[in-house]
């Protein structure tokens, strides 16, 4: 078990609220009348979530990004939002990191509500928290709906973030479309809007398809068997299409693509592609080009 797990174990302990789902979902689902909210937060730490080397702008973007990705995985509309926020000591630093954040606020219509300030010693790595609100006034689903006979989709190709944040290590004033997906990542709240009154579970891959759908898996109660991973065509550019660069982008994460089921039978109402499928029992299964692959160690990002 890993310290990230152990920990969510404690806490369950205090999370006693049915809002809460037994903290095994992204979300908390408050009824507030006829309508819920939809609480959710993300913190993102330097050298953990981020490169060093990263614009400040982008970093903006992202926390604003990942947020309102939980929310799209739940059919939301963004409500508002509330900063946590370590202040850098370099007031050009801090300006920037605003104007991104500022830009996908806007972009997505999420209003900053208020939130927290301090001031880090010198030298500390930089942290910002997000906590999202959203609003569902239909059906929200969750993590834990998947059926036996229900199809796996995704709403687009996993990897390219894995990619752009090895070129971005590599060289950091590296652009173009793989980088751009880790430094700028689109949160499907359009999709999700859509797809809510019709998924029997969903979610978005954020620590990699492999351990999110083994999540999805082990919160539903099914089997799952993933039989497509989906690269886009600016990846297989830079490394191909190999079993070991499929397996790769399935582990990779930071992809916020939405990973959800639906009957047997029924159109996806959005562009998605199709990567699995679900049965009863328990599980994980890989497959490529029709032959079982091996799980490979580590699925996905755990914290420990």
């Amino acid at each position: 078990m890993s310290a990230e797990s152990r920990f969510l174990t404690l806490l369950r302990l205090l999370a006693n609220d049915p809002a809460a789902q037994g903290l095994v979902d992204d979300v908390a689902i408050l009824p507030v009348g006829d309508a819920r909210l939809i609480l959710t937060s993300d913190t993102m730490v330097e050298g953990v979530h981020y490169l060093p080397t990263d614009p400040p702008a982008d970093i903006g973007w992202k926390l604003a990004a990942v947020n309102l990705s939980d929310l799209a995985a739940k059919g939301a509309k963004p409500v508002g939002c509330l900063l946590n926020y370590a202040l850098s000591g370099n007031d050009a630093w801090d300006e920037a990191f605003v104007a991104g954040l500022g830009e996908a606020l806007d972009r997505h219509a999420m209003p900053l509500l208020g939130g927290d300030t301090v001031k880090m010693p010198a030298g500390s790595a930089r942290s910002y928290s997000l906590t999202a609100i959203g609003e569902a006034t239909g059906a929200v689903p969750t993590r834990s709906g998947a059926q036996p006979g229900d199809r796996l989709y995704l709403s687009g190709p996993v990897g390219d973030a894995g990619i752009g944040l090895a070129l971005a290590s590599a060289d950091p004033a590296a652009t173009g479309p793989l980088v751009e997906a880790y430094r700028r990542p689109r949160p499907r709240l359009a999709e999700g809007a859509l797809l809510a009154p019709h998924a029997t579970a969903m979610m978005d891959v954020s620590d990699g398809l492999l351990i999110d759908a083994s999540r999805m898996g082990q919160a539903s109660g099914v089997a799952i068997t993933i039989d497509h991973i989906p690269l886009s065509p600016a990846l297989e550019r830079v490394r191909g299409a190999s079993t070991a660069v499929q397996i790769a982008a399935a582990r990779a994460g930071d992809d916020y693509e939405l990973l959800f089921t639906l009957p047997r039978g029924l159109t996806p109402p959005v562009r998605a592609i199709p990567v699995g499928h679900v049965a009863e029992g328990s599980g994980l299964t890989l497959m490529i080009d029709g032959a079982v692959i091996p799980l490979p160690d580590s699925l996905g990002w755990e914290h420990g």
